[in-house]
């Protein structure tokens, strides 16, 4: 049963994981966003007790 055979596939795991590790997160932060987050207000708004109708 050649699947059981960890040799080849120890390699594609390893090498897969080092492309995804390295590669790829260099290439995901180099997009720009073209909507940067603002900064809102610290200050809570004011907010109106509510009236329950039935009690």
């Amino acid at each position: 049963m050649p699947q059981l055979n960890p040799a080849p596939w120890l390699a594609i795991l390893v090498f897969s994981w080092l492309i995804f590790l390295t590669i790829l997160p260099q290439k995901v932060l180099g997009h720009i966003f073209p909507n940067e987050p603002t900064a809102q207000s610290m200050e809570k708004p004011k907010t109106e007790p509510w009236n329950w109708p039935w009690s």
